[in-house]
């Protein structure tokens, strides 16, 4: 599997297992079969309730913890110095786990939640930070974090973020700020890789996945992945899991590429950094 290099030196796999939704047994069942089935990129989140199931999915896999790349999230509600801090070990714990691969500020802190977004990003940031130089994370970052999000962290940061997930799949998938983040040396990340099943019912995609034997989902991830964007696709049935990750049987020309990058808007899931609800 292709792997992207961070802009501090670390490795992460193009292609990962995302777990929203995916808790318990069924959790725990599913992150263990991926694994089993060669993913190396696990991805969770505070605010998905499942860092329990995912951590004993690990455990039960029984892969090597150092092959493995564990992302999780701090929650929107907890941006600060403190909280972060706090957070962070909470999930730490959840998961049974020594260190974090990667450790995101799961959305930016805005005008409605917090009386001064900028400083509450600032702070958590500043907390992530130490944590990362002391050991106990390898890679931080952000998601869903807009150009205007990243300028204003820059302010202050001493570690530039190494990765940005964002909603990125065909029919939205945010083309400026994506070259923002490339000049800035910001891998991106793909969330909703299949907007919501929407893409199931576009002809472009359709005809594009006729022509190559395979499925819409396969070409929709294949997409992502020719974009130099990781793709985290999420499924708790063992078939899909197998599937979405033998990617290398096919590859998209360069007109089928600009066909789908050309798609007219649609799967927006109108969730906005600055006005998007409290909580999901």
């Amino acid at each position: 599997m292709k792997n992207l290099i961070l802009n501090d030196g670390h490795t992460i796999p193009i292609i990962g297992f995302g777990t929203f939704k995916a808790k318990e047994q069924e959790g725990i069942e599913s992150v263990k079969h991926a694994l089993l089935n060669g993913y190396r990129l696990i991805d969770t989140a505070a605010a998905y309730n499942n860092e329990e199931a995912v951590g004993k999915g690990i455990k039960a896999s029984g892969v090597p913890r150092e092959e493995i790349f564990v992302t999780t999230k701090l929650w929107r509600d907890n941006l600060g110095y403190d909280m972060a801090k706090e957070e962070f070990e909470k999930s730490l714990k959840k998961l049974g786990l020594d260190y974090i691969d990667l450790y995101l500020i799961h959305w930016p802190a805005n005008a409605k939640n917090y009386e001064n977004w900028e400083k509450a990003n600032a702070e958590a940031w500043r907390a992530m930070e130490e944590l990362q130089a002391e050991g106990k994370i390898k890679s931080i970052g952000v998601s869903n974090f807009f150009e205007e999000h990243l300028e204003a962290l820059s302010k202050t940061a001493k570690v530039k973020p190494a990765v940005n997930q964002i909603e990125f799949h065909p029919g939205y998938w945010q083309e400026d700020l994506v070259n923002y983040c490339k000049k800035q040396h910001i891998v991106v990340e793909s969330w909703s890789p299949l907007a919501r099943g929407k893409v199931f019912e576009n002809e472009v995609l359709e005809d594009i996945a006729k022509a190559h034997n395979t499925t819409v989902a396969k070409v929709c991830l294949r997409w992502i992945i020719q974009h130099d964007v990781i793709v985290i696709p999420k499924s708790t049935t063992k078939t899909r899991i197998e599937e979405n990750i033998n990617l290398d049987d096919f590859e998209l020309s360069n007109k089928e590429m600009e066909s789908i990058n050309g798609l007219p808007e649609f799967g927006f899931s109108g969730e906005h950094p600055q006005f998007w609800p409290d909580r999901i």
